[in-house]
């Protein structure tokens, strides 16, 4: 099935030359790279599934205003605003971070298409910057409410985090690294000099401001999410040569994830995910300018855990933006499954590991997450963005608004599509050039001149003309997990694939300028199974990723999404051809079966990725089972209002949670909050006043020890709590009925744990409120 054709074409294009390249680096890495990207100014995309998601989010970074992006940093430095500010989470105590996401977009999309409007808009936030820097007078910029005060307290050593914020601040350091990072790339990717004059100064003031600490109020400070500061810190250092910088980067080093790592132990259970990848990658840039074989060891070993234990068939990882316990994935499916930024940062990561040592597997990777989750993340007629990416049955995507969201995945999304150029190619130390993916492009770097005319992944075929090439180099391919037995010929002749140990490929030719090249992947259907429950099997055709739809028709709610049963193991015994890379099971879905489509294409429908595989004895066994779990399921989604997963960072800041005394962590893969010594804890909680709502609550039955505490609703008592192994060994839940006065004409209330005097209220596991049965 799916037997069509990919044209690659290396064509003379412009002559370039690396000499011609322009110097961005002041410091050397002290370790010896097999490869190197070859850069986005070199690239173009060619027609194709990329080149549309390049195209629409192109459109999207021209509709967004500078000025309105730009209105607290105005404001906060004492100057009238030019523009109303945006909505969404730029309204908010992360405001600014969409701002250095927006620099480094237009940054790379200037690299990559050569479009002077991308640049121009870059000069003019760099000047804009330039004078709110001005105003401030300390070399600080930014825009986060109440940033004065934070700071000052902060670097007096008064420091106060439950976790999701700094002394008060959404993650304050976090925002400042997307301004950090979006001036270096200013200065990288559109040539912008003064950018690199700003982002020094602000360095400056934060090696001056913060350099009276000691080792243990830093690492305190940095139990607050702070995205990669020690990234852009080491790329300053490397840019300037300024040593100071090193130093600082060094110090947001956050021991306690960088120690177990270190070790190679997976801690990794139960912590935020996209705050750790960033320091990873900081800790891959910190080893290129060091040598330093921990830091080597805390980017290897992570990139290749979460690649093993804690990612999902699309590339993507974790449940409600957190990881779990290693292995176990398959009742992690949710809503909330692979947040975007998640794999934003893991490709970042895979191209430090990649320069290092060139292995096929982590080209197989960029690519499962780049067709599987980045392209699946955006609505390519809108060009809006998906915060999560569900993978449950049922799943669909919900996308960002143009102007009233700015969620971090949007930051990122408005990067993820302007940069696909920069996956392609790399350079070999000694010249050769390598396909790492078979993305639609032309290529014209130094004495290689190439051009990619593909509709990869729906072909089999790669035909490639060369117009110039070096002397004595190879042109040397990825070859891909998926497939075998591939065919090589050069002008019409055959020849032999030789591949080597990391998984690539040369032909057994002398190339040169004007041969022409054609290459056969064989694609098939195959089933991926979760790692812990082998019923739960996913369907790819080669490298896509193919989504069961499920129509509402036929699928009309969760009791009725299928299930598929066959003694045949190879899926193309029960896959029919419907049309383009669509195809439909036959006489194994129960109660109907389904039609798949790759998921990159899926916009507004639901759909299953994990279909419920079984033999027919298996099901024998476990009919009865799953349908009362079904029931269960849809009784609970049919009733829920509102869901707080308590103890994580977004979730507890989206519900308004405050208190005293009050405490986070994470025992048996869940997290927990408690208040102590006759503290408390409050949130909001939606609520629907037409009918009788009931607040249930998930408890530990083995907590015991002064756990007395009342719950309140919006200061009414509703019920007093006591804990004291209540059921021993396993979680439960308490249901509390909320009187219907108390919720007439309201929307939403506040819920508050409240301790007696010297006791504890809680721990609490989760919360849930739901309409009374």
């Amino acid at each position: 099935m799916f037997k069509k054709t990919i044209i690659i074409s290396l064509v003379a294009l412009v002559v370039s030359s690396c000499s011609q390249e322009r110097s961005v680096y002041k410091v050397q890495d002290k370790i010896q790279s097999e490869v190197q990207p070859v850069s986005l100014e070199y690239v173009r995309l060619k027609d194709g599934a990329f080149k549309q998601a390049q195209k629409a989010d192109a459109a999207w970074l021209l509709d967004l205003e500078p000025d309105r992006l730009l209105h607290r940093y105005r404001l906060y430095a004492g100057l009238e605003p030019k523009g109303e500010i945006y909505g969404g989470w730029e309204s908010r105590g992360i405001s600014g971070h969409s701002l250095g996401h927006y620099l480094t977009a237009l940054s790379l999309m200037y690299a990559s298409t050569g479009d002077q409007i991308y640049k121009d808009r870059v000069d003019y936030i760099v000047d804009e910057l330039t004078l709110c820097q001005n105003a401030f007078g300390n070399g600080y910029v930014g825009a986060i409410p109440e940033q004065d005060r934070i700071w000052a307290e902060v670097a007096a050593g008064d420091i106060r985090s439950q976790g999701f914020d700094l002394n008060g601040g959404w993650v304050p350091w976090y925002t400042q690294h997307k301004v950090w990072a979006g001036l270096i790339d200013a200065y990288k990717y559109a040539e912008n000099e003064q950018a690199l004059t700003v982002v020094s100064k602000l360095s400056d003031w934060a090696y001056d401001t913060f350099s009276g600490l000691t080792e243990e109020q830093f690492q305190e400070m940095l139990a607050c999410e702070h995205g990669g500061m020690n990234e852009s810190l080491a790329d300053l250092y490397a840019i300037t040569g300024n040593k100071n910088y090193l130093e600082l980067s060094e110090r947001f080093n956050h021991h306690s994830i960088f120690e177990p790592l270190a070790q190679e132990e997976d801690d990794l259970a139960g912590k935020h995910a996209n705050t750790q990848i960033p320091k990873i990658i900081g800790a891959a840039r910190q080893y290129e300018l060091t040598g330093s074989s921990t830091s080597q060891t805390v980017a290897s070993y992570f990139f290749d855990e979460v690649l093993s234990e804690h990612s999902y068939v699309n590339g993507g990882n974790s449940e409600y933006e957190h990881f779990g316990q290693p292995g176990q994935l398959s009742e992690r499916l949710s809503m909330s499954t692979s947040e975007t930024c998640n794999t934003y940062n893991m490709l970042k990561l895979a191209q430090h590991l990649q320069t290092w040592h060139l292995n096929s597997k982590r080209g197989d990777y960029i690519e499962r997450a780049l067709f599987n989750h980045i392209l699946a993340s955006q609505n390519p007629e809108s060009g809006m963005v998906a915060y999560f990416v569900p993978l449950n049955t049922g799943g669909y995507k919900e996308y960002s608004t143009p102007f009233d969201s700015f969620w971090c995945c949007v930051g990122s999304g408005l990067e993820n599509h302007a940069k696909y150029g920069a996956y392609i190619f790399y350079e070999s130390t000694g010249g050769d050039l390598i396909v790492d993916q078979y993305l639609a492009s032309d290529l014209n770097y130094d004495q290689w001149s190439l051009s990619m005319e593909t509709s990869f992944p729906e072909s089999e075929e790669v035909k490639i003309i060369i117009e110039r090439m070096p002397k004595g180099k190879q042109l040397r391919f990825r070859k891909p997990f998926w497939t075998s037995n591939i065919s090589a010929s050069v002008n019409g002749n055959s020849k032999q694939v030789v591949i080597d140990k990391n998984g690539y490929f040369h032909l057994d030719s002398k190339l040169k300028a004007g041969d022409e090249i054609t290459l056969l992947f064989p694609m098939q259907f195959r089933m991926e199974a979760m790692p812990d429950d082998a019923s739960k099997q996913a369907l790819f055709y080669g490298p896509t990723l193919m989504a069961g739809v499920l129509d509402s028709a036929t699928f009309p709610s969760s009791l009725d999404y299928p299930v598929f049963i066959t003694d045949q193991q190879s899926p193309e015994s029960w896959l029919e051809e419907e049309g383009k890379m669509e195809v439909h099971s036959v006489n194994v879905g129960q109660p109907a079966d389904v039609t798949f489509k790759p998921f990159y294409e899926l916009v507004d429908e639901k759909y299953l990725i994990y279909m419920d595989l079984y033999d027919q004895s298996a099901w024998e066994v476990r009919k009865k089972e799953v349908a009362e779990l079904k029931r269960k399921e849809e009784d609970i989604r049919r009733r829920t209002i509102d869901v707080l997963r308590i103890g994580e960072m977004q979730p507890e800041r989206d519900h308004h949670l405050e208190g005293e005394n009050t405490l986070s962590g994470e025992a048996m893969g869940r997290k927990w909050r408690h208040a102590e010594n006759g503290g408390w804890f409050s949130f909001t909680m939606k609520v629907e006043s037409q009918v009788a709502n009931q607040l249930v609550v998930t408890y530990w039955g083995s907590d015991i020890g002064n756990r007395e505490f009342d719950i309140l609703v919006d200061g009414k008592k509703l019920a007093s709590q006591v804990l004291e192994r209540n059921m021993p060994e396993e979680f439960y839940d308490e249901h509390y009925d909320i009187p219907t006065s108390w919720t007439s004409g309201k929307n939403e209330v506040t819920v508050r744990f409240q301790a007696k005097p010297e006791k504890i209220a809680g721990g609490i596991y989760g919360v849930r409120m739901m309409k009374l049965r």
